[in-house]
């Protein structure tokens, strides 16, 4: 899962808004005499850009989006199914969603996304809460879907592809800030973690070819884009290979795209999500390290700091080899590198000594922020099916808010360090505290509030940074 909080501490737990199970809406687009579209999203980046994708598919069908469900002719809720709490909290607004259709017969409403093939027999025939649900992989049959869906036939597509990369649409920029933008690099995963229902729901990774990645780089910032992201489940192992070529001439691996990329303009700033512990090589980090606007930051999901643990996770790595990964970091990329994780607290028969080697993991690498859960089991995962989820909810959370604590620590002793150096920030938009202040974020993917003075949003200012608090730093342009 990989996502992107701003202006936050980056810590998801059970007591604090957690990132996936924050929805995001369309725009309001001023149009008239069209049919208006309501998309909501939760979950990760992927679900984001995923949305961007079927915005574009839905105006090509003569479709307009809309901030205001009360507006909508359609609506769609693009799913997360990671956790059970994001499952009922769309449950939940599904029935909401319910009661507006009954004062709006001709309304259609669809699921999208993770939890769609999961649950389409339950959403559409037993509660009958839908009228269309759609996988990730079916986004280009949702015209069809919905004409069907049009005629009081229940429309379903959650076929699950080898080759889909929507490689060919151009996104709609949703919640755009005009200034960062994310695209995606491949689908789907490999990686088959026991506790992860996303190979299930996204199907078996592949890897988009690299000139549509760089042309959709090099158009953004033609539009005053002057930040991307790309995003794969796990964009280490992306490698693409040209048809009736050999491997040898025609592979791309993520350094060499990477590479491209930060070669569109050096204006633009390139970041990545999510890497691998297990793929993430010494060539991606020389490439990082060789381009100044290839951010030093890079998400290195844990999930556990005990070697027994990642076994039963089936992560394929042990504590010591994430921790050689890291020497490797700090070696090429140095100290300064922002390194950031996922952590797992009480998986299946985790001990007391197991969940302490995750607080010592933590402290040997000093993460700058992390995004920390209780294990919560999925149906049809391996682990649901082999192990017994054993640790009371009372120890789960115990552990989780020490992890918590250690991370709150960490991260106010790295922010620390950048007191009285001058950074290089992307200026974003205003800040969400103050109107006066400037927001955008560092090298680092920390987050710097500044007075506005007469700077622009879409410019680059260096920022001597004065003071931090665990979440922000604070500071004035120099």
């Amino acid at each position: 899962m990989t996502q992107i909080v701003t202006d936050t501490l980056k810590i998801l737990s059970e007591s604090d808004k957690e990132a996936c199970e924050t929805a995001r809406i369309t725009a309001n687009e001023p149009i008239s005499n069209k049919k208006r579209l309501f998309i909501e999203s939760y979950g990760c980046q992927m679900n984001f850009s995923d949305s961007e994708i079927v915005a574009s598919v839905m105006k090509e069908a003569g479709f307009a989006t809309t901030s205001d469900v009360n507006d909508a002719d359609l609506i769609f809720l693009n799913t997360c199914a990671i956790r059970d709490n994001a499952e009922q909290k769309v449950r939940i607004r599904l029935q909401h969603l319910n009661a507006i259709k009954r004062r709006k017969p001709g309304l259609l409403i669809g699921v999208l996304g993770c939890m769609a093939e999961r649950l389409k027999t339950k959403l559409l025939e037993e509660e009958k809460m839908v009228d269309i649900v759609t996988g990730p992989d079916a986004y280009r049959d949702l015209p069809r879907l919905v004409e069907e869906a049009e005629t009081g036939q229940k429309a379903v597509n959650v076929f699950l592809s080898r080759e889909e990369t929507y490689a060919d649409i151009s996104p709609i920029r949703l919640n755009s800030n005009g200034i960062t933008a994310m695209i995606s690099i491949m689908r789907g995963c490999d990686n088959m973690c026991s506790f992860c229902v996303v190979p299930y729901t996204r199907g078996r990774e592949r890897s988009r070819d690299p000139e549509s990645i760089v042309a959709e780089a090099r158009q953004l910032f033609d539009q005053g884009y002057r930040e991307v992201t790309l995003l794969g489940q796990n964009v280490d192992s992306y490698k693409w290979t040209a048809e009736n070529g050999s491997e040898k001439d025609n592979s791309v691996n993520f350094a060499q795209l990477l590479e491209r990329v930060a070669l569109v303009h050096p204006d633009l700033r390139v970041r990545f999500s999510t890497s691998h512990p297990k793929d993430i090589t010494d060539q991606v980090l020389y490439t990082i390290k060789r381009y100044d606007n290839i951010c030093n930051y890079i998400h290195l999901p844990a999930q556990s700091g005990n070697s027994r643990v990642l076994e039963l996770m089936n992560r394929t790595y042990d504590r010591a080899w994430y921790l050689e990964r890291i020497d490797r970091i700090r070696a090429i990329l140095g100290e300064d590198c922002g390194i950031s994780h996922d952590m797992i607290a009480g998986f299946c028969s985790e001990t007391e000594a197991e969940h302490q080697d995750s607080l010592s993991l933590m402290e040997y690498v000093k993460f700058d922020f992390g995004y920390m859960f209780v294990y919560s089991e999925r149906p049809g995962t391996p682990a649901a099916k082999k192990y017994k989820d054993d640790i009371d909810p009372e120890t789960k959370q115990r552990r989780l808010t020490e992890i918590i604590s250690v991370q709150r620590r960490l991260s106010l002793e790295r922010n620390q360090r950048a007191i009285g150096k001058v950074h290089r920030v992307l200026i974003e938009g205003t800040s969400k505290k103050s109107a006066e202040q400037f927001s955008g974020r560092n090298d680092q993917n920390k987050v710097i509030v500044f007075p506005k003075e007469n700077y622009q949003v879409g410019t680059y200012v260096n920022v001597l940074v004065t003071e931090c608090t665990s979440a922000t730093l604070k500071g004035h342009a120099v």
